[in-house]
């Protein structure tokens, strides 16, 4: 990742966003090695172990003024790393030169209770635990709370200001470069339909200073789905001037009426602005940050905080549903982080209990992000207390854990080959398939559709209950229409597949969202099912699964429909607008991050052909159709919610949009009809791929997430069978033999530290002359010698490089280390190999 011209620089995350401990890492070798002890402490990182790792993996290290344990608390909930210009680094360099840090403030001084220790005595009460809070950093950055509670006199206006001061911030004359700048990001993200919202608020600071020509108010930015990220991030290659996007802005607004003189300054001010940004627009501007990655930048947590935020807090409104729904939620979560085995096993155990405990003593009252703060970590702190695996499990609760003592039970207790077995090959039970050997016939299965109204799903049922054969076997297969369901669809759904628990269901009703498929999950639990989706097959956009050239065919059919049960025919006023709204149920989600998340739930996923390959582009009036009828909904929804189109600011425009709609679409009848998939294509299709599934030889697709997790060793992987071969004068160990390796470090003998310097090598090809064979009555290794790598030689922390063939029972694999004291006592043999075997192995991570 580094280069001659760029370093990394890494930040501790901390509430404290002022005061923060920075890494610098200016060479190849230290980049890949914070990576790498990253990935080391990634399940079991708490502040002290990773700042001591990182001080001695970094070029440059500047400690925060406050320590993270004094203020915090050993849990930590990340790294920011970015990439920097080299040119920065040395200046950081030389400013340190300059002006060296000052004493660390407050040093020797009692800091005063703690963020944890303020909670453990406010849990009581959620508004006094804010208050304490507050109280605790002081008025200089909290002069009064009129933020968080309101004008306690009586305010005279409502906390939430209308939607349209969002539009009228966008349509304002900017007063200073800042305004100008998030004007520019704000309208971009509208424009791309970024998954944002924008809420804005009276200031009640400002209360008193209120006229016609003077508002004040305040904006709270959130970015909902980290899609939105990914997407910024390709604008700024063709803007490189924009301003980067984070999780959220706070930003105070004042609408202002200036008079003659303020006027023509701001207007002055804003042509020097204008030139200024034009002339630094282009990829060699000096605003512009238009390489690739200058804006990157890469937010990497740990498991101990993320078991607090994700796994327990944003997971108290599922386990509000059921202890089943909970249990996939984590589980899901676990494996999108690639959470080890034997870490899954921990987790599990612990989460359940937390779900019995919580669900008990609060039985039907509504689980609040305040049940988190009061509950988890009294839970959490007794939990530790029963053994030192709890404690390095959660990592540190209350005063329970001493850092040290901590590092100790982490690092303790692990042979250091012993870890590739133990961890990496079992792993705990999932509710999803993620690789289907069989459907069990004594099994249901449910088949499912997240799609849009006219995507053909009745039709697709009504071919697959009427086709010869069935699904290959004897279970009876049955359909609901949920445009014939009255009540609830989904539990009637549920109903149905409990009572006939060896049928194979279609759920003939749109399945949009990721709560239909919670309840689909709840049901496959309950009921021993399996589910399927079957999604019609679209390119889809960088922020929708579903095409134009997909939401134009549904529509256009939806508009020929007569006499449609769910009246959402020819005949409705606003089958555009419930077709956008469909389509928007969607939003946030790329085609890939759709499938690959339907996927990771249920393990199989089936694509129903909708679109030629080699169709032309979308006429210009469709396409131009389709994208008002998008910015209108956008502008509806904004400013109405949910309200229906027929009411409300917009009814006119929707009303000559239907309209429209209707012409254009009919106007181009022979090329919607022409670029559509025969419908009997489809359905045989799809009837292939179901019954693969139901005779089990369906291959789960892989989601291609980057492969990660704890690393315990460094190594160098050598061949099996050419290690064979200089043992075919012992067919017992050749047997037994299945894996070889020369270990470089592990964490537990040699540090997080020494492991993580291997990072540069990774999957580099090493050679490796094996010189001798050792062995005794109680275990076997062969002595070797490792190679260079570009020039440099890899070296073993162990004082004695080796490949462990065999160990008697009961005798651990690092025991080997011992061989050579064990020859020169005479409790062991040496049978030189000359010439040396050579061989080629692979510097890995396990």
């Amino acid at each position: 990742m580094a280069s001659s011209d760029k370093s990394c620089v890494v930040v501790l995350n901390k509430v404290m966003i002022y005061d923060v401990h920075y890494f610098t890492m200016n060479e190849e070798k230290s980049v890949t090695s914070f990576f790498a002890a990253y990935d080391a402490l990634c399940e079991e990182g708490t502040a002290t172990s990773v700042c001591k790792a990182l001080d001695e993996v970094a070029d440059i290290s500047i400690p925060a003024s406050k320590d993270h344990t004094k203020v915090q608390g050993e849990i930590l909930e990340g790294l920011v790393a970015r990439i920097v210009s080299h040119e920065s680094s040395k200046h950081m360099e030389k400013v340190l030169s300059d002006f060296p840090p000052p004493p660390a403030e407050g040093a020797g001084l009692d800091l005063g209770p703690s963020l944890r220790e303020i909670c453990a005595a406010n849990r009581s009460d959620e508004k006094q635990q804010i208050k304490a809070l507050l109280q605790s950093v002081g008025t200089s950055f909290c002069p009064n709370y009129v933020d968080w509670f309101g004008n306690e006199a009586g305010d005279v206006h409502s906390r939430n200001a209308d939607r349209s001061v969002l539009s009228k911030f966008l349509e304002a004359h900017p007063a200073d470069y800042s305004t100008t700048k998030l004007q520019e990001m704000m309208r971009l993200m509208r424009e791309k339909r970024f998954p944002v919202a924008f809420k804005c608020y009276h200031n009640l600071h400002k209360i008193g200073s209120l006229s016609i020509d003077n508002l004040y108010f305040k904006m709270v930015i959130h970015v909902h789905s980290d899609s939105a990220f990914r997407r910024y991030q390709k604008e700024m290659r063709y803007k490189p001037a924009l301003w980067p996007l984070y999780r959220g802005f706070f930003v105070d607004i004042n609408f202002f009426k200036a008079n003659k003189e303020r006027s023509a300054e701001i207007t002055k001010s804003r042509s020097t602005l204008v030139e200024s940004v034009n002339g630094s627009s282009g990829t060699s501007g000096k605003e512009g940050l238009a390489d690739e990655d200058a804006n990157l930048m890469i937010k990497l947590k740990f498991l101990t905080y993320k078991l607090r935020t994700f796994l327990i807090r944003n997971g108290l409104k599922t386990l509000e549903e059921s202890a089943a729904a909970y249990k996939a939620y984590y589980l899901r979560q676990m494996k999108t982080w690639n959470t080890s085995a034997g870490k899954q096993r921990e987790l599990s155990k612990m989460l359940d209990e937390w779900a019995v405990y919580i669900r008990r003593k609060y039985s039907n009252k509504r689980l609040s992000s305040a049940t988190y703060l009061s509950e988890a970590e009294p839970f959490l702190e007794q939990y530790a207390k029963r053994s030192p695996e709890n404690q390095a499990l959660i990592g540190s609760a209350g005063n329970l854990v001493r850092a040290e003592d901590f590092l100790a039970i982490v690092e303790g207790g692990r042979d250091e080959e012993g870890d590739l077995e133990a961890e990496r090959d079992v792993a705990p039970s999932s509710p999803s398939l993620s690789v289907k050997d069989v459907v069990p016939k004594a099994e249901g299965l449910i088949v499912f559709f997240p799609g849009i109204p006219g995507c053909a799903k009745s039709a697709l049922c009504k071919e697959i209950l009427g086709a010869p054969g069935g699904l290959g076997d004897d279970r009876p297969v049955h359909s609901l229409m949920g445009d014939l369901i009255k009540g609830k669809y989904w539990q009637k759904v549920a109903n149905e597949c409990k009572r006939k628990p060896y049928s194979i269901m279609l759920a003939d009703k749109n399945a949009p969202n990721e709560e239909v498929w919670r309840q689909i999950e709840d049901m496959c639990r309950r009921t021993r099912a399996s589910a399927v989706p079957v999604v019609p097959d679209s390119e889809g956009t960088n922020s929708n699964p579903f095409s134009l050239d997909a939401i134009a065919v549904f529509m256009f059919r939806v508009l020929q429909r007569e006499n449609h049960p769910g009246n959402l025919d020819k005949a409705s006023p606003n089958a555009g607008y419930v077709l956008l709204m469909f389509y928007h149920l969607y939003e946030g989600k790329s085609r890939k991050e759709f499938e690959d998340e339907l996927v990771e739930r249920f393990g199989s996923l089936i694509k129903m052909p909708l679109l030629k390959f080699d169709r032309s582009p979308l006429p210009d009036p469709v396409k131009s159709i389709l994208e008002e009828g998008i910015n209108l909904y956008k502008l509806h929804t904004d400013r109405h919610g949910r309200l229906e189109s027929t009411k409300g600011t917009y009814a006119e425009d929707w009303s000559k949009w239907e309209k429209q709609l209707r012409e254009i679409l009919f106007g181009n009848a022979e090329y919607l009809n022409s670029i559509q998939v025969p419908f009997e294509f489809a359905v045989k299709q799809v009837l292939e791929q179901l019954r693969t599934i139901a005779k089990g030889e369906y291959t789960t697709p892989s989601t291609e997430k980057r492969k990660f997790g704890s690393i315990v060793f460094a190594a160098v992987s050598l061949p099996v069978s050419e290690i064979q071969s200089l043992l075919d004068n012992d067919k017992h160990m050749e047997n037994n033999l299945k894996k070889a390796h020369v270990t470089l470090a592990h964490k537990r003998s040699h540090g997080v530290t020494a492991v993580a310097s291997y990072g540069m090598f990774l999957h580099r090809e090493v050679p490796v002359d094996v010189t001798a064979l050792l062995f005794s009555d109680q275990m076997a290794a062969l002595e070797a010698n490792l190679g260079s790598v570009d020039g440099e030689t890899i070296r073993s922390k162990n004082q004695w490089p080796h490949v462990t063939l065999w160990t008697a029972d009961g005798v651990l694999a690092k025991e080997a280390n011992m061989l050579p004291q064990l020859l020169s006592e005479g409790k062991a043999t040496r049978v030189d190999i000359n010439p040396p075997a050579t061989m080629l192995g692979t510097l890995e991570f396990y």
